[in-house]
């Protein structure tokens, strides 16, 4: 089972979204205030989107089909929050279309010291407000 998560995890790192491969750019190489991420890295059974270990703080990007497995999602994330990770959920188009504003709460969550259990209940998601175009 080990090894296929790690070739599973491999797989989605080659087969990224676009949303993916966007944020990856601003978390890769500690670009994040120095912050280290991982991305489509294994947490037991569970491949998570993106990881900062010292922070214990998860990062998922949502597609539409995640509107219809919000059972397993909530699952998934009270497990991990179990676990002492805090879990920030996004949609895909708050990553391609306000990149600096997820950015922002992703900067804000990892730089606060993480409280036991996670303040976030399970499945919320660090919503963002998109900016104006005036």
């Amino acid at each position: 089972m080990k090894r296929q998560n790690v070739d599973r995890a491999r797989g989605l790192r080659q087969a990224m979204t676009d949303a993916e491969q966007k944020l990856w750019f601003h978390l890769r190489n500690r670009k994040l205030n120095g912050h280290k991420f991982r991305c489509q890295h294994e947490i037991d059974h569970y491949i998570v989107d993106f990881v900062c270990s010292e922070a214990m703080l998860i990062v998922e990007l949502d597609g539409g089909q995640h509107a219809e497995q919000v059972g397993y999602d909530e699952r998934r994330t009270r497990y991990l929050q179990a676990k002492g990770y805090r879990v920030l959920r996004f949609w895909n188009n708050e990553a391609l279309m306000n990149i600096e504003g997820v950015l922002g709460v992703i900067l804000e969550v990892v730089a606060s010291p993480a409280p036991y259990p996670s303040p976030l209940p399970a499945g919320e998601r660090g919503h963002v407000a998109a900016e104006s175009e005036e």
